[in-house]
């Protein structure tokens, strides 16, 4: 298994080594974390309580919850699903009531999926719809590896079965036909995005929201544009303590410090400049322009909750399987 490895190394003071955490993360949040550690040192140096050291872990989300399973020895899991938390929490190395032991039932910034297109968007890409169409080329991370790849897939039924009034033919119709224009099944988002723009292949991206706006308006303006969708998802993003490793190697309290630094006026403003919706309202305002509003399903609303979703959608022989078979 192939992992890819950050250390936030942090200057260390005479007395010697730093603390150290493993946080382990989906893999478009290497310019988020890279920010927020930076700040989570400084704040900790602030306050006197020596040096710290994060190193990070990304891949796609599912991928990560398995090596932990496996023995990945992270201090905390920062998921983009529910679902990523619970299996590590079935496997007892998060507590099972993990959602009450933080803030907004431990989720402090979301996303949604939106829509990448080359500049101009030479397809006219405006809506789910048109990913159906034939001559569409789309990339998706794959729904079995990525919580990237679920939301888009869970987005597009959530579309569908307004569309359709709920008749699920219709809706299985059009997840087929819109998974005949991906080419490539990518294990994770940030995969995905560099099929997209480093290999060229695909007309739209379907991906988070703070991955479209940093490369529109940060990495390559000239290039891209976004479209938003009449309506997608909300892509909740949970944390946790891992507790069974924290405990056993010391880091417990640290870890927990980490996280709730997230919930910081300051975490939440690096959040909001890495174009992912803060929780705290107040902070949220602030960064308003950046996010145009939309229509949001929920997958308690529409689906259950996650492991319902998992269960009907990404397990082996769902409907996704049964779905991308036959396409």
């Amino acid at each position: 298994m192939i992992r890819f490895l950050i250390a936030a190394i942090l200057p260390l003071t005479a007395a010697g080594a730093a603390d150290t955490l493993l946080n382990v993360s989906y893999d478009v949040t290497r310019e988020f974390y890279t920010d927020f550690n930076r700040a989570f040192a400084a704040h900790r140096a602030e306050q006197k309580k020596g040096d710290v050291r994060i190193d990070m872990s990304h891949g796609g989300s599912s991928k990560q919850a398995r090596a932990i399973l496996d023995g990945l020895q992270a201090d905390v899991a920062t998921m983009n699903q529910d679902t990523d938390i619970n299996v590590l929490a079935r496997g007892g190395l998060v507590p099972e009531n993990w959602k009450s032991l933080l803030p907004d039932n431990s989720v402090p910034y979301q996303s949604t999926i939106v829509f990448l297109v080359r500049k101009g968007n030479p397809k006219g890409i405006q809506d789910w719809a048109d990913l159906a169409k034939p001559g569409v080329s789309v990339i998706i991370p794959n729904p079995k590896t990525s919580g990237n790849g679920r939301y888009s897939y869970l987005a597009a039924w959530a579309w569908a079965g307004k569309q359709f009034g709920g008749d699920e033919s219709a809706v299985r119709d059009y997840i087929s036909r819109l998974f005949k224009n991906v080419p490539v099944l990518e294990s994770g988002g940030r995969s995905a995005t560099n099929t997209f723009v480093q290999k060229g292949i695909g007309d739209v991206l379907l991906t988070f929201e703070s991955e479209t706006l940093q490369i529109s308006r940060v990495f390559d303006p000239k290039n891209y544009d976004v479209v938003y969708p009449s309506m997608s998802i909300a892509a909740e993003a949970p944390v946790a303590v891992v507790a069974k490793n924290a405990e056993r190697r010391g880091t417990a309290g640290l870890a927990r410090e980490y996280l709730l630094y997230l919930w910081s006026p300051e975490g939440q403003r690096i959040a909001g400049r890495h174009f992912l919706r803060p929780k705290n309202p107040e902070i949220a305002a602030e960064f308003a322009e950046n996010f145009p509003p939309i229509t949001l399903a929920h997958i308690d609303e529409v689906f259950g909750g996650w492991d319902q979703a998992q269960k009907t959608h990404f397990d082996d022989g769902g409907l996704f399987d049964q779905i991308f078979e036959k396409r």
